[in-house]
């Protein structure tokens, strides 16, 4: 929960580096919040609460994916390559899951070090 709290607390910042615990953890909890909202919406039937929990996250997820990006050394203009039908989703996840960089890159130092 913490992890989900530190993204949630960092709204709009796409400075520094996420480690993949961060960004995983993060998702875990919305997955969690988005199927808790997701019931609420077929027992009252109007779908709002799903959408609203989704408008909630839409920031934080793409600025701490910007983040994990960040961390592998790439720019966060590459989380637009999820758009690509089929492949880009592959490519998006891989790096998800991929090792951070070691030592310190352009976006700052290791998040694992700094811990």
């Amino acid at each position: 929960m913490n992890w989900y709290l530190k993204v949630m607390r960092n709204y709009f910042n796409i400075s520094g580096r996420a480690r993949r615990t961060e960004y995983w953890m993060y998702f875990l909890v919305y997955l969690a919040i988005a199927i808790v909202a997701g019931l609420l919406d077929a027992l009252v039937g109007l779908g709002l609460i799903g959408g609203l929990v989704a408008l909630a996250h839409l920031v934080p997820s793409i600025t701490v994916g910007v983040r994990r990006l960040h961390d592998i050394g790439r720019s966060g203009w590459w989380l637009l390559i999820a758009l690509l039908p089929l492949v880009g989703w592959i490519i998006a996840l891989y790096w998800a899951v991929k090792e951070g960089d070691a030592q310190d890159n352009a976006y700052g130092s290791n998040p694992k070090t700094a811990d």
